[in-house]
């Protein structure tokens, strides 16, 4: 029965990506438009769904961590639908030509972005990632399926209904979004294994133990990131100020998102006049410190750390800090115990910011900022559907832009090949 199913979404999919790619930018914003005017208007059917959710995840036992993703509210609502408005206000994706240049004998060449076809999103109990995820894939011309959690099956259906009804309003192929109507695991294991006559990538966005079942036993392309052990690197030339916030921010702004700060490196030459500052603001604000010898020596509430806390995703208010020799040793333990992901700089020596930057190899760097800027929102992108540390296809941030492959056009005028 979930085979039969499966393939017949399958099939619908690549019908509609088909006509997808020959809808109009016009077209696809009128259907985003819609969609969240229909959220709008249904605010209070997705509200009920919502509650129906929230009812069944308390009798679960779901921590309140838990609770909090997976609730809606008025303003969270107007929050998704403004979201889609704001992706319907990017660029078109589509159609751009990232580079041409002239051949010798006459042949014009062009590289034209276009979409990847069809997307399979697997995502946990955020019923807003439907909103987010179905408005991208729209945005940059894709089919999508999604498959959101069991937590969150009723809100995320009711959403859903809404975006199916926008696609319907604007004349574009509703079968450009469908959604997986179960949630049986088994579901997800067709998807994976099974769907690459109709799948071109997957996107999975939730926890360690969801992406990483995605990567094994997916058989097409995935975009996305195990985990964010993201570093703050406290160089000698740190104001001491700024290395204070920063980290505090990094870290405990939201301890729970994969750009959240998980270890900070500190030069020796700057341990003594940075730490101190830097493990109080932590310590006030409830942040368990794990140090080596010299930081314990320092910060004299510091736990001792483990091996195993250099490469941990504490994804709590929990941090491990290690003194370094010099800027080579921090790149060098980034390099060992780092994912990929996000790394920051704090110092006031351009030439060592030039340096780290160039020289880690992670999907995002920065110079005196926090690593929560880790965020398509934040760089302007609209929404995102992850963070991808992989080197292949799109890295960092994904939205719409990165949701698109090229292709090649080659204009002549009956030039033939000797």
């Amino acid at each position: 029965m979930i085979a039969e199913t499966m393939i017949a979404m399958g099939v619908a999919a690549r019908r509609a990506a088909v006509a997808l790619a020959m809808t109009s930018h016009e077209d696809r914003n009128g259907a985003l438009l819609a969609a969240a005017g229909a959220i709008r208007k249904r605010s209070r059917e997705i509200l009920a769904a919502n509650a129906t959710d929230m009812g069944e995840a308390r009798e679960r036992g779901l921590s309140s961590a838990l609770l909090d993703r997976l609730m809606l509210d008025a303003e969270r609502i107007e929050g998704m639908a403004a979201g889609i408005e704001a992706v319907a206000g990017l660029p078109d994706p589509l159609g751009r030509v990232i580079a041409e240049w002239d051949r010798p004998n006459g042949l014009s060449i062009q590289r034209v972005t276009v979409p990847l076809g069809v997307i399979g999103i697997i995502y946990e109990s955020r019923p807003n990632v439907t909103a987010d995820a179905a408005a991208l894939c729209l945005k940059s011309g894709n089919a999508s399926i999604l498959r959101g959690g069991s937590e969150s099956f009723h809100s995320s259906h009711a959403i859903y209904q809404c975006l199916r009804e926008g696609l319907s309003a604007a004349g574009v192929a509703a079968d450009a979004v469908q959604m997986v109507a179960t949630t049986d695991r088994d579901a997800v294991g067709y998807l994976l294994s099974s769907m690459g006559q109709w799948l071109d990538v997957v996107v999975p966005r939730g926890g360690k133990s969801l992406i990483k079942r995605v990567q094994e036993e997916a058989r097409v392309p995935v975009i996305g990131h195990l985990e964010g052990i993201c570093h703050v690197y406290l160089h000698k030339a740190a104001d001491p100020n700024m290395a204070r916030d920063i980290v505090l921010n990094a870290k405990m702004r939201r301890t729970g998102i994969c750009g959240a700060a998980e270890t900070v490196l500190v030069d020796r030459a700057a341990a003594e006049r940075v730490l101190p500052a830097v493990a109080k603001a932590l310590g006030d604000a409830g942040c368990e410190i794990r140090g080596d010898a010299e930081a314990c020596a320092i910060v004299p509430s510091a736990l001792a750390a483990t091996e195993d806390d250099w490469s941990t995703e504490y994804l709590d208010a929990i941090v491990s800090i290690r003194v370094v020799d010099d800027l080579d040793q921090a790149v060098r333990h980034i390099a060992q115990y780092g994912s990929g992901h996000t790394e920051s700089i704090v110092t006031d020596d351009e030439a060592a910011a030039e340096t780290f930057l160039a020289s880690v190899d992670s999907a995002i760097v920065l110079h005196n900022a926090s690593t929560q800027f880790a965020d398509g929102g934040e760089f302007g992108m609209g929404a995102e559907i992850g963070i991808a540390t992989g080197r292949i296809h799109a890295r960092g941030p994904v939205g719409a832009d990165q949701l698109t492959s090229y292709k090649y056009v080659v204009r002549g005028s009956g030039q033939t090949r000797p």
